[in-house]
Protein backbone atom coordinates (compact mmCIF):
# COMPACT_ATOMS: atom_id res chain seq x y z
CA UNK A 1 0.00 0.00 0.00
CA UNK A 2 1.27 3.47 -0.83
CA UNK A 3 1.34 6.72 1.06
CA UNK A 4 1.47 10.47 1.02
CA UNK A 5 5.26 10.61 1.37
CA UNK A 6 5.46 9.75 -2.31
CA UNK A 7 7.35 12.44 -4.21
CA UNK A 8 5.85 13.52 -7.50
CA UNK A 9 8.91 13.67 -9.69
CA UNK A 10 7.23 14.89 -12.85
CA UNK A 11 5.67 13.18 -15.83
CA UNK A 12 8.88 11.86 -17.34
CA UNK A 13 11.43 9.48 -15.93
CA UNK A 14 14.75 11.14 -15.33
CA UNK A 15 17.58 9.31 -17.05
CA UNK A 16 18.88 6.83 -14.52
CA UNK A 17 22.48 7.10 -13.43
CA UNK A 18 23.09 3.38 -13.27
CA UNK A 19 21.66 -0.06 -12.89
CA UNK A 20 22.08 -1.22 -9.33
CA UNK A 21 22.10 -4.89 -8.37
CA UNK A 22 20.42 -5.00 -5.01
CA UNK A 23 22.03 -6.39 -1.86
CA UNK A 24 21.14 -10.07 -1.44
CA UNK A 25 21.26 -12.74 1.29
CA UNK A 26 21.17 -16.49 0.87
CA UNK A 27 18.09 -18.03 2.45
CA UNK A 28 20.29 -20.40 4.47
CA UNK A 29 22.03 -17.42 6.08
CA UNK A 30 18.70 -15.74 6.80
CA UNK A 31 17.38 -18.93 8.38
CA UNK A 32 20.43 -19.15 10.67
CA UNK A 33 19.70 -16.87 13.64
CA UNK A 34 23.41 -16.75 14.46
CA UNK A 35 24.30 -15.24 11.08
CA UNK A 36 25.79 -11.77 11.19
CA UNK A 37 23.98 -9.82 8.47
CA UNK A 38 24.77 -6.40 9.90
CA UNK A 39 26.86 -5.07 7.01
CA UNK A 40 24.41 -6.13 4.32
CA UNK A 41 21.40 -4.84 6.26
CA UNK A 42 23.16 -1.49 6.58
CA UNK A 43 23.91 -1.43 2.83
CA UNK A 44 20.37 -2.37 1.86
CA UNK A 45 18.07 -0.81 4.46
CA UNK A 46 20.27 1.90 5.98
CA UNK A 47 20.29 5.63 5.14
CA UNK A 48 22.54 5.16 2.11
CA UNK A 49 20.77 2.04 0.83
CA UNK A 50 18.00 1.50 -1.70
CA UNK A 51 15.52 0.34 0.93
CA UNK A 52 15.36 -3.07 -0.75
CA UNK A 53 17.07 -6.42 -0.10
CA UNK A 54 16.89 -9.69 -2.02
CA UNK A 55 16.77 -13.27 -0.71
CA UNK A 56 18.16 -15.99 -2.98
CA UNK A 57 17.73 -19.79 -2.93
CA UNK A 58 14.34 -19.70 -1.19
CA UNK A 59 12.96 -23.27 -1.35
CA UNK A 60 9.92 -23.53 -3.63
CA UNK A 61 9.90 -19.86 -4.57
CA UNK A 62 10.70 -20.07 -8.32
CA UNK A 63 7.95 -22.62 -8.91
CA UNK A 64 5.37 -20.71 -6.83
CA UNK A 65 6.22 -17.47 -8.60
CA UNK A 66 5.68 -18.86 -12.07
CA UNK A 67 2.51 -20.68 -11.07
CA UNK A 68 0.93 -17.52 -9.68
CA UNK A 69 2.14 -14.84 -12.06
CA UNK A 70 0.94 -16.78 -15.10
CA UNK A 71 -2.58 -16.38 -13.69
CA UNK A 72 -2.46 -12.58 -13.46
CA UNK A 73 -3.07 -11.99 -17.17
CA UNK A 74 -5.84 -14.61 -17.19
CA UNK A 75 -7.54 -12.87 -14.30
CA UNK A 76 -7.27 -9.46 -15.97
CA UNK A 77 -8.98 -10.79 -19.09
CA UNK A 78 -11.92 -12.52 -17.45
CA UNK A 79 -15.33 -11.30 -18.67
CA UNK A 80 -16.51 -8.08 -17.04
CA UNK A 81 -19.47 -9.85 -15.42
CA UNK A 82 -17.04 -12.27 -13.74
CA UNK A 83 -14.78 -9.46 -12.51
CA UNK A 84 -17.74 -7.53 -11.08
CA UNK A 85 -18.44 -10.47 -8.76
CA UNK A 86 -15.05 -10.00 -7.08
CA UNK A 87 -15.14 -6.22 -6.66
CA UNK A 88 -15.56 -4.60 -3.25
CA UNK A 89 -16.46 -0.90 -3.63
CA UNK A 90 -17.29 -0.59 0.09
CA UNK A 91 -13.64 -1.20 0.98
CA UNK A 92 -12.51 1.43 -1.51
CA UNK A 93 -11.51 -1.48 -3.79
CA UNK A 94 -8.94 -2.54 -1.19
CA UNK A 95 -10.12 -6.16 -1.51
CA UNK A 96 -10.85 -8.20 -4.61
CA UNK A 97 -10.49 -6.89 -8.16
CA UNK A 98 -9.89 -3.30 -9.17
CA UNK A 99 -9.19 -1.63 -12.53
CA UNK A 100 -9.67 2.08 -13.06
CA UNK A 101 -11.66 2.45 -9.82
CA UNK A 102 -8.64 3.34 -7.70
CA UNK A 103 -7.06 6.73 -8.11
CA UNK A 104 -3.38 7.55 -8.23
CA UNK A 105 -2.72 11.18 -7.28
CA UNK A 106 -6.26 12.15 -8.12
CA UNK A 107 -6.48 10.33 -11.47
CA UNK A 108 -8.18 6.98 -12.24
CA UNK A 109 -5.52 4.31 -12.62
CA UNK A 110 -6.10 2.31 -15.79
CA UNK A 111 -2.47 1.23 -16.19
CA UNK A 112 -2.88 -1.86 -14.03
CA UNK A 113 -5.39 -4.31 -12.68
CA UNK A 114 -5.12 -5.34 -9.02
CA UNK A 115 -6.40 -8.23 -6.96
CA UNK A 116 -6.13 -7.89 -3.17
CA UNK A 117 -6.60 -10.53 -0.48
CA UNK A 118 -5.61 -11.15 3.12
CA UNK A 119 -3.19 -14.11 3.22
CA UNK A 120 -3.77 -14.82 6.93
CA UNK A 121 -7.53 -15.34 6.97
CA UNK A 122 -10.41 -15.27 4.51
CA UNK A 123 -12.85 -13.86 7.06
CA UNK A 124 -11.30 -11.38 9.51
CA UNK A 125 -11.62 -12.10 13.21
CA UNK A 126 -12.24 -9.17 15.54
CA UNK A 127 -13.01 -7.02 12.50
CA UNK A 128 -13.50 -3.33 13.15
CA UNK A 129 -15.84 -1.67 10.64
CA UNK A 130 -13.93 1.58 11.12
CA UNK A 131 -11.03 0.15 9.12
CA UNK A 132 -12.78 -0.72 5.89
CA UNK A 133 -9.56 -0.93 3.90
CA UNK A 134 -8.27 -3.66 6.25
CA UNK A 135 -11.19 -5.67 7.67
CA UNK A 136 -13.03 -7.30 4.79
CA UNK A 137 -13.77 -10.84 3.62
CA UNK A 138 -11.66 -12.15 0.74
CA UNK A 139 -13.36 -12.51 -2.64
CA UNK A 140 -12.10 -15.30 -4.91
CA UNK A 141 -12.97 -16.07 -8.57
CA UNK A 142 -13.80 -19.63 -7.56
CA UNK A 143 -15.92 -20.42 -10.61
CA UNK A 144 -13.94 -18.64 -13.32
CA UNK A 145 -10.35 -19.12 -12.13
CA UNK A 146 -10.34 -21.66 -9.29
CA UNK A 147 -6.58 -22.17 -9.41
CA UNK A 148 -5.95 -18.58 -8.31
CA UNK A 149 -6.83 -18.98 -4.63
CA UNK A 150 -4.41 -21.85 -3.82
CA UNK A 151 -1.58 -20.30 -5.87
CA UNK A 152 -2.13 -16.89 -4.24
CA UNK A 153 -2.18 -18.32 -0.73
CA UNK A 154 0.85 -20.52 -1.38
CA UNK A 155 2.93 -17.57 -2.54
CA UNK A 156 1.65 -15.36 0.27
CA UNK A 157 2.46 -17.92 2.95
CA UNK A 158 5.95 -18.47 1.56
CA UNK A 159 6.79 -14.75 1.48
CA UNK A 160 5.32 -14.26 4.95
CA UNK A 161 7.55 -16.98 6.41
CA UNK A 162 10.67 -15.48 4.82
CA UNK A 163 9.60 -12.01 5.98
CA UNK A 164 9.46 -13.18 9.60
CA UNK A 165 13.07 -14.37 9.33
CA UNK A 166 14.16 -11.07 7.85
CA UNK A 167 12.32 -9.17 10.59
CA UNK A 168 14.27 -11.15 13.23
CA UNK A 169 17.57 -9.99 11.76
CA UNK A 170 16.26 -6.42 11.46
CA UNK A 171 15.48 -6.44 15.19
CA UNK A 172 18.90 -7.87 15.92
CA UNK A 173 20.53 -5.14 13.84
CA UNK A 174 18.49 -2.41 15.53
CA UNK A 175 19.65 -3.58 18.96
CA UNK A 176 23.28 -3.64 17.82
CA UNK A 177 22.88 -0.20 16.27
CA UNK A 178 20.97 1.61 19.01
CA UNK A 179 20.75 -0.58 22.09
CA UNK A 180 16.95 -0.59 21.74
CA UNK A 181 15.14 -3.87 21.27
CA UNK A 182 13.39 -4.03 17.92
CA UNK A 183 9.75 -5.14 17.80
CA UNK A 184 9.33 -5.78 14.07
CA UNK A 185 9.27 -9.58 14.23
CA UNK A 186 6.88 -9.81 17.18
CA UNK A 187 4.56 -7.18 15.68
CA UNK A 188 4.38 -9.00 12.35
CA UNK A 189 4.02 -12.49 13.83
CA UNK A 190 0.95 -11.52 15.85
CA UNK A 191 -0.64 -9.67 12.94
CA UNK A 192 -3.55 -11.12 11.00
CA UNK A 193 -3.57 -8.21 8.54
CA UNK A 194 -0.92 -9.16 5.97
CA UNK A 195 -2.49 -8.32 2.63
CA UNK A 196 -1.23 -9.25 -0.82
CA UNK A 197 -1.73 -7.68 -4.22
CA UNK A 198 -1.49 -9.53 -7.52
CA UNK A 199 -0.86 -7.00 -10.28
CA UNK A 200 -1.20 -7.08 -14.02
CA UNK A 201 0.23 -4.07 -15.85
CA UNK A 202 -1.54 -3.77 -19.18
CA UNK A 203 0.48 -3.23 -22.36
CA UNK A 204 0.85 0.50 -22.93
CA UNK A 205 0.14 1.72 -26.44
CA UNK A 206 -0.25 5.27 -27.61
CA UNK A 207 -3.85 6.27 -26.91
CA UNK A 208 -4.55 3.03 -25.08
CA UNK A 209 -7.23 2.97 -22.37
CA UNK A 210 -4.54 1.52 -20.12
CA UNK A 211 -2.18 4.46 -20.60
CA UNK A 212 -1.77 7.10 -17.90
CA UNK A 213 -1.47 9.94 -20.39
CA UNK A 214 2.11 10.92 -21.12
CA UNK A 215 3.58 9.39 -17.98
CA UNK A 216 5.94 6.54 -18.85
CA UNK A 217 5.17 4.61 -15.67
CA UNK A 218 3.07 1.55 -15.03
CA UNK A 219 3.13 2.55 -11.38
CA UNK A 220 3.95 6.12 -10.35
CA UNK A 221 6.27 7.23 -7.58
CA UNK A 222 5.26 6.15 -4.08
CA UNK A 223 6.45 4.70 -0.77
CA UNK A 224 4.81 1.73 0.94
CA UNK A 225 3.32 2.60 4.32
CA UNK A 226 3.35 -0.88 5.91
CA UNK A 227 6.29 -2.63 7.59
CA UNK A 228 7.89 -4.88 4.96
CA UNK A 229 6.80 -5.49 1.37
CA UNK A 230 7.73 -8.86 -0.10
CA UNK A 231 8.00 -8.48 -3.87
CA UNK A 232 8.44 -10.96 -6.70
CA UNK A 233 10.39 -10.10 -9.83
CA UNK A 234 8.08 -9.08 -12.64
CA UNK A 235 7.04 -11.52 -15.37
CA UNK A 236 6.62 -10.08 -18.87
CA UNK A 237 4.09 -11.64 -21.24
CA UNK A 238 2.78 -11.04 -24.72
CA UNK A 239 -0.41 -12.73 -25.92
CA UNK A 240 -0.25 -15.04 -22.94
CA UNK A 241 3.32 -16.19 -23.57
CA UNK A 242 6.20 -15.34 -21.22
CA UNK A 243 8.86 -13.19 -22.90
CA UNK A 244 12.03 -11.46 -21.81
CA UNK A 245 11.75 -7.81 -20.89
CA UNK A 246 11.87 -5.99 -24.24
CA UNK A 247 13.51 -2.83 -22.90
CA UNK A 248 16.54 -2.62 -20.63
CA UNK A 249 15.21 0.65 -19.19
CA UNK A 250 11.89 -0.84 -18.04
CA UNK A 251 11.29 -2.09 -14.52
CA UNK A 252 11.65 -0.99 -10.91
CA UNK A 253 13.23 2.39 -10.16
CA UNK A 254 14.16 3.71 -6.73
CA UNK A 255 15.04 7.20 -5.54
CA UNK A 256 17.76 7.16 -2.88
CA UNK A 257 17.97 9.52 0.08
CA UNK A 258 20.73 11.35 -1.76
CA UNK A 259 18.44 11.97 -4.72
CA UNK A 260 19.82 9.47 -7.21
CA UNK A 261 17.34 7.57 -9.37
CA UNK A 262 18.56 4.06 -10.10
CA UNK A 263 17.09 0.99 -11.72
CA UNK A 264 16.98 -1.81 -9.14
CA UNK A 265 18.01 -5.13 -10.67
CA UNK A 266 17.52 -8.59 -9.24
CA UNK A 267 17.18 -12.09 -10.66
CA UNK A 268 13.74 -13.56 -11.31
CA UNK A 269 14.44 -16.27 -8.74
CA UNK A 270 15.28 -13.69 -6.08
CA UNK A 271 12.60 -12.64 -3.59
CA UNK A 272 12.89 -8.95 -2.68
CA UNK A 273 11.77 -7.05 0.42
CA UNK A 274 11.29 -3.29 0.66
CA UNK A 275 11.13 -1.21 3.83
CA UNK A 276 7.78 0.41 4.57
CA UNK A 277 7.24 3.71 6.34
CA UNK A 278 5.88 2.08 9.51
CA UNK A 279 9.23 0.35 10.00
CA UNK A 280 11.10 3.58 9.33
CA UNK A 281 9.01 5.50 11.87
CA UNK A 282 9.15 2.87 14.61
CA UNK A 283 12.90 2.31 14.17
CA UNK A 284 13.36 6.11 14.42
CA UNK A 285 15.08 6.24 11.06
CA UNK A 286 17.44 3.29 11.40
CA UNK A 287 15.69 1.68 8.42
CA UNK A 288 14.70 3.81 5.45
CA UNK A 289 11.70 3.53 3.13
CA UNK A 290 12.47 4.79 -0.36
CA UNK A 291 10.21 6.10 -3.15
CA UNK A 292 9.91 3.76 -6.12
CA UNK A 293 8.05 3.41 -9.42
CA UNK A 294 7.71 0.94 -12.30
CA UNK A 295 8.60 2.17 -15.78
CA UNK A 296 7.00 0.71 -18.90
CA UNK A 297 8.93 -0.51 -21.93
CA UNK A 298 9.16 2.04 -24.72
CA UNK A 299 5.99 2.33 -26.77
CA UNK A 300 7.77 0.74 -29.71
CA UNK A 301 7.63 -2.46 -27.63
CA UNK A 302 3.85 -2.34 -27.33
CA UNK A 303 1.87 -5.45 -26.60
CA UNK A 304 3.97 -6.54 -23.62
CA UNK A 305 2.34 -6.73 -20.20
CA UNK A 306 3.89 -7.30 -16.78
CA UNK A 307 2.73 -9.33 -13.78
CA UNK A 308 3.99 -9.22 -10.23
CA UNK A 309 2.93 -9.97 -6.66
CA UNK A 310 3.48 -7.94 -3.50
CA UNK A 311 2.79 -8.98 0.09
CA UNK A 312 2.32 -6.01 2.41
CA UNK A 313 3.42 -7.27 5.81
CA UNK A 314 1.95 -4.87 8.34
CA UNK A 315 0.69 -4.64 11.92
CA UNK A 316 -2.84 -5.68 12.78
CA UNK A 317 -5.39 -2.89 12.51
CA UNK A 318 -5.72 -2.58 16.32
CA UNK A 319 -1.95 -2.45 16.92
CA UNK A 320 -0.98 0.78 18.64
CA UNK A 321 1.75 2.79 16.90
CA UNK A 322 3.66 5.30 19.00
CA UNK A 323 5.07 8.06 16.82
CA UNK A 324 8.43 9.26 18.17
CA UNK A 325 8.91 13.02 18.20
CA UNK A 326 11.87 12.68 15.83
CA UNK A 327 9.64 11.03 13.23
CA UNK A 328 6.67 13.41 13.27
CA UNK A 329 7.76 14.96 9.98
CA UNK A 330 7.66 11.52 8.37
CA UNK A 331 3.94 10.93 8.78
CA UNK A 332 0.83 12.65 7.36
CA UNK A 333 -0.50 15.64 9.29
CA UNK A 334 -3.44 13.63 10.57
CA UNK A 335 -1.04 11.18 12.24
CA UNK A 336 1.58 13.73 13.33
CA UNK A 337 -0.94 15.52 15.55
CA UNK A 338 -1.16 12.60 17.98
CA UNK A 339 1.38 10.67 20.02
CA UNK A 340 -0.18 7.30 19.20
CA UNK A 341 -2.82 5.77 16.99
CA UNK A 342 -3.82 2.35 15.71
CA UNK A 343 -2.36 1.00 12.51
CA UNK A 344 -5.90 0.92 11.12
CA UNK A 345 -6.20 4.66 11.74
CA UNK A 346 -2.74 5.25 10.31
CA UNK A 347 -3.42 3.23 7.16
CA UNK A 348 -6.71 5.06 6.56
CA UNK A 349 -4.98 8.44 6.94
CA UNK A 350 -2.22 7.43 4.55
CA UNK A 351 -4.63 6.01 1.99
CA UNK A 352 -6.93 9.02 2.01
CA UNK A 353 -4.04 11.48 1.74
CA UNK A 354 -2.47 9.45 -1.04
CA UNK A 355 -5.68 9.25 -3.05
CA UNK A 356 -6.49 12.92 -2.63
CA UNK A 357 -3.03 14.26 -3.51
CA UNK A 358 -2.97 15.93 -6.91
CA UNK A 359 0.00 15.47 -9.22
CA UNK A 360 2.25 18.46 -9.68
Amino acid sequence: MASFLSPVLGGKMAEHEEEFKIVTFRYADLENKDSNLTDDLEKGFGPDGLGIIGITDVPGYPESRKKLLRLAEKLAHLPEESLRKIQDPESGYSFGWSHGAEKFYGKPDFAKGSFYANVCQDVPTNANPRYISQCRTNLWPSEDLPELEPAFKEMGSLIKAVGYLLAYHCDKYQYQHSGRMGVLESTLRRSQAHKARLLYYYPVNSGSEHSNGTEPQWCGWHCDFGSLTGLTAGMYTKDGVEVTCPDSDAGLYIKTNKGRIVRAVYDENCLAFQVGETTEVLSEGIFHATPHCVQTPKRSNSGVGRSTFALFMQPSWEEILVIPESMRQKVPPGAASTTSLTFGEYSDICTKTYLMTESQ
